[in-house]
C-alpha cells in the first residue's frame, strides 16, 4: 500500500510504499476513499501532542470501504462504507469505560496518533469503532464529520441548551456545528481572528447572526461559548461575553496556556469546561442528526501525495472549510 508517513515530529511527511496490512482479531481493513486533514493532525505532526507511535500514518477522519474482515468480526460486511474517527479503541474494563465515559478510557488507542490512520490507500480499524455513514454527500464531504463533526457535536451538547451561542475560531468544526445549532433554533455569533474578513463572511453566509473579531463583544450577552481555536487567551474573552450562569467550552485537544484573569468574570456561576475525545454514542447520535439538520461541508480535495501541502494550508489558515485527502 501507499502511505504518507510521519517519521519524526516537526518534519514533513514522507511518501512510502508499505506491505499491505491485514486485520487481526476484531479488526477490519478499509480501502480508504477519503481522509480529512484535521487540526489535531497538525498537533501530532508538529510535535505539540507528544509520544506518537513512530513511524506513524496520520489521519483520523477516514471514509473507506471494508475489503477484509479479521477473525470474530460480526455485523459488518465486505463492501460496506464506514467511517473511522479519532477514538480507535478502548479497554472496556476501566472505571470510565464501565460508567459510559469511554472517551476518558485509561488505556485508549487513537487513530492517526497511537495507531496508524488514514493518510494511506488502506487502513486497519477496530470494528467496534467503525460507523455506518449517512447518505448525505460524497466521500470527501463526509470525512470532516468524523472528527470536526463529532467533537463539534460533543462540545455543542456540553454547551447546554441556551438559545444564543458564540463560536470562537471559525474553522471546520465551527462551520458544521453552526448548521446544527441553527437547525436547533439557536442564534449563533461567530468570532474569528482579528482582520479575518473572509472567515467572517463565510460564517455570515452560513447563517450566523453576527460575525466579528475574537476581541470584540457580541451584540448581546450569550448563553454559551465554544472555543475551537487552540488559543488559551480566548477563555477570558469568552467569559466576558457569556451571561450569568453561562458556559465556556474548550473543544480542542491542545490549547496554549490560559492567562490569569480576574475572578469577577468567572463569578455568578459561569463555567469553564473541556471536551475530551468522543464516545460511540456521540458518533451514533451525530451521524443521525447530521442528515436531519441538512449539514453540508465545504471541502478542498488534495491527492494523497500532497498531504504536506494540505497541512501547510491548514496551518497558514488558507482554507475555508476542510482539507481532505483522496487516495
Amino acid at each position: 500500500m501507499r502511505a504518507m508517513v510521519l517519521e519524526k515530529p516537526g518534519m514533513p511527511l514522507v511518501e512510502r510504499e508499505l506491505p499491505d496490512p491485514h486485520p487481526g482479531k476484531g479488526e477490519i481493513r478499509l480501502r480508504v476513499l477519503a481522509c480529512g486533514v484535521c487540526r489535531t493532525d497538525l498537533h501530532v505532526v508538529d510535535g505539540e501532542l507528544t509520544h506518537p507511535k513512530l513511524p506513524l500514518i496520520p489521519g483520523h477522519e477516514i471514509v473507506g470501504l471494508v475489503d477484509e474482515l479479521g477473525p470474530g468480526v460480526e455485523g459488518i460486511r465486505i463492501g460496506a462504507r464506514v467511517g473511522v474517527p479519532w477514538l480507535g479503541h478502548t479497554c472496556g474494563v476501566c472505571v470510565y469505560c464501565r460508567s459510559g465515559r469511554e472517551n476518558l478510557c485509561d488505556a485508549p488507542l487513537f487513530t492517526g496518533y497511537t495507531r496508524d490512520g488514514g493518510y494511506a490507500t488502506h487502513a486497519i480499524a477496530d470494528a467496534c469503532y467503525a460507523f455506518s455513514l449517512p447518505d448525505i454527500g460524497s466521500d470527501g464531504e463526509l470525512a470532516p464529520l468524523l472528527c470536526a463533526g463529532l467533537i463539534g457535536w460533543r462540545s455543542l451538547v456540553k454547551a447546554g441548551e441556551g438559545g444564543t451561542l458564540g463560536i470562537y475560531g471559525f474553522g471546520v468544526a465551527a462551520h458544521i456545528i453552526l448548521q446544527v445549532a441553527l437547525w436547533q433554533g439557536r442564534k449563533v455569533y461567530a468570532f474569528t481572528r482579528p482582520g479575518d474578513v473572509d472567515a467572517q463572511k463565510f460564517a455570515l453566509s452560513l447563517g450566523a447572526s453576527w460575525a466579528g473579531a475574537s476581541d470584540e463583544m457580541p451584540p448581546e450577552p450569550i448563553d454559551a461559548a465554544i472555543i475551537y481555536a487552540p488559543v488559551g487567551a480566548l477563555v477570558p474573552l469568552a467569559l466576558k461575553a457569556v451571561r450569568k450562569g453561562g458556559r465556556v467550552v474548550c473543544a480542542g485537544i491542545h490549547m496554549s496556556d490560559i492567562p490569569s484573569f480576574p475572578y469577577s468574570i468567572l463569578w455568578e456561576e459561569r463555567e469553564v469546561l473541556s471536551v475530551a475525545n468522543l464516545t460511540r454514542r456521540d458518533a451514533r447520535d451525530f451521524l443521525e442528526v447530521a442528515p436531519k439538520a441538512g449539514v453540508e461541508t465545504t471541502v478542498t480535495l488534495y491527492p494523497l501525495a500532497r498531504a504536506n501541502e494540505a497541512l501547510d494550508d491548514l496551518r497558514a489558515g488558507r482554507l475555508q472549510g476542510a482539507a481532505v485527502l483522496v487516495p
